[in-house]
């Protein structure tokens, strides 16, 4: 089985393996400089938050809850893979506003797209895309995301965020579901009645079966499927959908090979279960939705044995099988999407973004495609003026090779990972990660908490997750340099809190 799970390691041949998939030459290099505009190193001034933005969150309180701003940002001065903040804290960022930065703060290639001609018009307008798209939409979307389609599919729809995909994807199967269950027939005029109520058979009883520990969003329909943090559900009055159990793999992989296949099948048992048992209560699975790397539940993997079972379970029940790329997706994990390293038989069904694609959306197989319009619609249904940035990072991924630069750096980060919780096996365990996507664990949450304070400190900013965890979501341009500059840090702070 550990053969099977996905690897950091990297080769040559495996990088230009990658890389010719988006036109890169196979001879590029895996390993490309930084902005060169960016600073050289983390430079702390002043406690963190410090005097400017504990003013500034003074006066932000008196308009809104303030509760979760940790420090002020100044986003001029920010380059590259380093965030500078109000005091002039300058610290390398590993976390990237929640994973969602792709090439860097500031990069000339997104600024220079600003003061294009052509880009004008798009930039200053939103128009109501479903209604009254611009006459070059059809081409922004197939330079930008079509571009970097997952391979089989090639309908795609835009949204804003990553939630917001999330429930339209989940219109998107219901649909499709009661489509089937009609033959292909219109609704019936106590359907089109009921609905407007709120009451059956217009508005039928069916789930979405998701998996604990999964995040998939804040809204009501996404929450259904969340399954992490009381903070996020508490008071909300949710479906009573099926939830199955995601594999908890025990760490050294290949020391636990037997293990961690009982348990993968373990849960796929469950899945099953919980399917047939929401058959019998009235209220049939409709689609499952999956994370490719369960991100805020604490960064959980599993093989691609158990997404390839998932996928066979779906085939067999006849249901969309989502995949949940929020956060995986665009290169985080060395192919543009995670799902890739599973080498499953046919595409997902369903494959949902936002977050480094710098818009929210999703792609589907032409059997989920609305037949009506205004089915999947919201006023703005996205944002073309990020079409124009998102090019410019599909050419920029393409032009200097950056998932092969990803899986190097990678490689380098979890060896890191790797050698820190062998020096210091009382604090660290369970490193993990593909590409730079890597996560590592503590031996409690207030030793996790600590560190992760000394580190920004010390001029690196991370994010925690799960319980234990802390989470590496860099840019597509960290450099083994940056690295060394984490690491560093990291031993330091862990070798004094050991003496």
């Amino acid at each position: 089985m550990a053969a099977a799970l996905w690897s950091t390691k990297v080769c040559v041949s495996t990088i230009t393996r990658g890389l010719r998939r988006y036109g890169t030459p196979a001879s590029a290099k895996a390993v490309l400089k930084s902005d060169p505009l960016e600073p050289d190193k983390p430079s702390v001034q002043t406690e963190i938050p410090g005097p400017r933005s504990r003013e500034l969150l003074k006066e932000l309180d008196t308009i809104q809850n303030t509760e979760a701003v940790q420090f002020f940002v100044d986003y001029e001065r920010s380059r590259g893979n380093y965030l500078v903040d109000v005091d002039g804290n300058v610290m390398l960022d590993l976390f990237t506003q929640i994973a969602s930065i792709p090439i860097g703060y500031n990069h000339p290639r997104l600024l220079n797209a600003l003061l294009k001609t052509e880009n004008r018009a798009t930039l200053v307008n939103r128009p109501a895309l479903a209604v009254y798209p611009p006459s070059d939409w059809s081409s922004r979307l197939k330079n930008a995301l079509l571009a970097v389609a997952p391979p089989g599919l090639k309908q795609v729809q835009t949204m804003a965020c990553g939630a917001c995909s999330v429930e339209h994807s989940q219109k998107a199967m219901f649909i499709a579901y009661q489509r089937r269950q009609r033959g292909g027939r219109p609704p019936s005029q106590e359907e089109l009645q009921s609905c407007v109520e709120g009451h059956a058979p217009g508005c039928p009883d069916l789930s979405v079966l998701s998996f604990k520990n999964a995040f998939h969003g804040r809204t009501m329909g996404a929450l259904a499927v969340t399954h992490t943090k009381w903070i996020h559900k508490l008071d909300f009055p949710v479906p009573d959908w099926p939830c199955a159990s995601f594999p908890i793999l025990q760490y050294p992989l290949d020391q636990f090979v037997r293990e961690n296949r009982a348990e993968e099948d373990r849960c796929l048992d469950e899945v099953r279960e919980r399917i047939h048992a929401w058959e019998k209560k009235g209220s049939p699975v409709a689609g499952m939705i999956v994370e490719p790397i369960q991100s805020e539940g604490g960064d959980n993997h599993a093989s691609p044995y158990f997404f390839q079972e998932l996928q066979d379970i779906a085939k067999d029940y006849e249901i969309p099988f989502m995949v949940d790329e929020v956060q995986t997706g665009c290169g985080a994990t060395g192919k543009f999407w995670a799902h890739e390293h599973w080498n499953l038989k046919d595409a997902p069904d369903i494959v949902c973004f936002s977050k480094k694609m710098l818009t929210g959306g999703f792609y589907y197989k032409d059997n989920l495609r609305p037949q009506e319009g205004y089915r999947i619609f919201n006023t703005w249904v996205g944002d073309p003026s990020k079409m124009v940035f998102l090019e410019e990072v599909v050419n920029l991924i393409k032009e200097e090779g950056l998932l092969g630069q990803v899986k190097d750096t990678g490689s380098h980060l979890i060896n890191g990972l790797y050698d820190m919780q062998n020096k210091y096996p009382g604090i660290l365990s369970r490193a993990r990660g593909v590409g730079t996507f890597c996560s590592i664990d503590f031996k409690d949450a207030a030793t996790r908490d600590k560190i992760l304070n000394e580190l920004r400190h010390k001029g690196i900013h991370l994010g925690a997750c799960g319980n234990l965890s802390i989470r590496f979501r860099p840019t597509l341009l960290l450099t083994r340099n940056h690295v060394d500059i984490f690491m560093d840090a990291f031993n330091s702070i862990i070798a004094e809190l050991k003496s």
